[in-house]
């Protein structure tokens, strides 16, 4: 096994480790005496695993050691650090913790994503799905997100309008909008892709129904 699969398997080890200091971290500040070691702990585990994303690709390119088991692998080390990291900050009783709906969003759409590719797999026999700028930027900013809840800096934290005295009654944290912007860009990639999925699926004839009754010589004389 190469050193470059060596690390992304490290980084996905490393996965269940974060998601342990980040639930005994939550369970701490539930029952009022939350540990920040506990919370650093998991900031440095996912900042670790994160760092070696990068360390992967550069050996894989350094080395030549680029294999068909880092281009599977390398993916689903990234997206599944990505995942617990959103889910377990949804879900674990932070003090400063991501919302339900953000999760659900993320895992949402990342479902319809791998739905949609099995479905123009199965149909138009290979998938070209290039990434878009979109979908580029909803990952940066989830990262982003992470990162602001770990961190839990004050200017994040710091209502966006407590310089607006002519706003009382609106009080929104800088961490909140952050969150809101990523979930609106979450959203436009899933639209995005979901788009690029159906113009392939049309290019190979399954969105004409007319192409489709001539190729299979079957017609049910229905029109919808």
């Amino acid at each position: 096994m190469t050193t470059a699969n060596k690390i992304t398997l490290m980084r996905i080890g490393l996965i269940p480790v974060f998601v342990l200091f980040a639930i005994y971290y939550g369970q701490g500040v539930l029952a009022g005496a939350a540990q920040e070691a506990l919370r650093w702990a998991a900031v440095a585990t996912f900042a670790l695993a994160a760092a070696s994303d990068g360390l992967d690709g550069w050996l894989a390119r350094r080395l030549n050691q680029r294999t068909e088991l880092g281009v599977v692998l390398d993916p689903i080390a990234d997206k599944g650090l990505l995942l617990a990291g959103i889910l377990t900050l949804s879900f674990s009783h932070w003090t400063n913790a991501l919302p339900v709906w953000f999760a659900v969003l993320v895992v949402a759409r990342d479902v319809a994503v791998l739905a949609g590719i099995i479905g123009v797999f199965v149909l138009h026999g290979k998938v070209d799905l290039r990434p878009h700028w979109t979908g580029k930027t909803a990952t940066a900013l989830q990262m982003m997100s992470l990162i602001g809840v770990m961190l839990q800096p004050e200017w994040l934290l710091a209502s966006c309008f407590s310089g607006w005295p002519w706003m009382p009654l609106l009080s929104v944290r800088n961490l909140d909008v952050l969150v809101c912007v990523t979930g609106v860009f979450t959203l436009i990639s899933g639209f995005g892709y979901l788009g690029e999925g159906i113009a392939q699926a049309h290019k190979s004839g399954h969105g004409d129904p007319a192409g489709e009754a001539g190729a299979t010589g079957v017609g049910s004389g229905k029109t919808y």
